[in-house]
């Protein structure tokens, strides 16, 4: 299955059905009058998150979402029926956006007009969610309900409200408990395949993830979703190499594991890159709990490992640095073990923001 995190799709409401015109013709009834029913109301637009989606892939092939328009309504006061809902199934973690539009008057030399800012209209965060997006239009007035007491023969009728329409973006935000972050060619592929039955790609080459992956770690007799995301280098948050696109699947994960290439030229260089890409994508990516890993430990020796790690704690001020192997497993565990108190205190962090939120809601968890 391939990954698709972005998707534009037209979505539209049914019309309610018209109103009918109708008379009453029966035999031995005595001053028949106007009988004619309304219209049914037009099909709702109704999105749902459901569990077992990771991609908005199906969204590539079918761009266009109509709900069905109500029936017409009919003599003898008969109503038409309702248009059946047409319910969007989404993956959990799907926002949807406005579609921007260009702003009149900011053409620059090219012609190229700026945009509105994209506004979030829905954010699917639970299985099971649902939204009315958009109403089905209500329908018309039959002749009947015309009648008044000098107007006793009504021909008049409502032909139905319209529909709303519009078209709109799906983005996708895995929600995962960890987040796996670093510079291409970190060994973060290799080290979610040793701890998570994933099978990502593995290389000797950058970007050899080009899309994020999700695994689910057993460890302690706990489990957590672990997030790989595609490697970051310096200007991703403008858009350089993968971009920014991929960052966003890391703003919802509790815990930020990093790692750090112990033989690349400069670990404590690429420490930094990477902070401040995270600080300069911002919705407090570079606040979230972290853990700095040194990869690749079975490459260099154990006392040139403590050197690099020591590097770090000084010149990059951080408090603890793990040295670990992701191919042979090497510290391992003993990072593992650092991770799950983390995942505890800002689980519990989360349900108070929760409880103290306007909407009384925990933040969600894959757990």
């Amino acid at each position: 299955m391939h990954f698709l995190d972005q998707a534009k799709i037209y979505i539209k409401s049914g019309w309610g059905g018209p109103g009918a015109v109708s008379f009453r013709r029966e035999k031995y009834v005595e001053y028949g009058g106007p009988d004619g029913g309304n219209g049914g109301k037009g099909g709702d637009i109704i999105f749902e998150a459901v569990a077992g989606l990771n991609t908005l892939i199906d969204f590539r092939y079918t761009q266009h979402f109509k709900a069905q328009r109500g029936l017409p309504g009919a003599g003898k006061n008969r109503y038409g029926a309702g248009g059946e809902d047409l319910v969007v199934k989404v993956p959990v973690g799907t926002q949807i956006l406005s579609d921007p539009q260009p702003i009149e008057g900011t053409e620059d030399e090219d012609g190229y007009p700026d945009y509105e800012d994209q506004e979030i209209l829905a954010d699917f965060t639970q299985v099971g969610q649902r939204m009315v997006f958009l109403r089905g239009g209500d329908g018309g007035r039959g002749n009947l309900s015309y009648k008044t007491s000098t107007n006793r023969a009504p021909r008049q009728h409502g032909t139905g409200w319209p529909g709303q329409e519009m078209w709109v973006w799906l983005r996708l935000k895995l929600l995962a408990d960890v987040g796996l972050v670093g510079m291409p060619n970190a060994g973060k592929s290799t080290f979610i395949n040793q701890v998570t039955n994933t099978k990502a790609k593995v290389g000797a080459y950058a970007f050899t993830t080009t899309k994020p992956q999700l695994g689910v770690v057993l460890h302690r007799d706990r489990e957590f979703v672990l997030a790989d995301i595609p490697g970051l280098i310096e200007g991703a948050a403008e858009g350089a190499g993968i971009g920014d696109r991929f960052l966003g699947h890391i703003e919802r994960c509790r815990v930020l594991l990093h790692l750090i290439d112990a033989t690349g030229d400069d670990p404590v260089e690429q420490f930094r890159i990477v902070q401040d890409e995270l600080a300069a994508y911002g919705d407090g990516l570079d606040e979230k709990p972290q853990i700095v890993a040194l990869n690749k430990g079975d490459l260099l020796g154990q006392e040139l490992m403590e050197d690099i790690a020591e590097q770090l704690r000084n010149e990059a001020e951080v408090e603890d640095v793990f040295i670990i192997s992701g191919a042979t497993g090497e510290g391992v565990q003993a990072l593992l073990d650092a991770v799950l108190p983390l995942l505890g205190e800002a689980k519990a962090e989360a349900e108070d923001d929760g409880e103290e939120g306007e909407e009384g809601e925990a933040t969600w968890s894959p757990l």
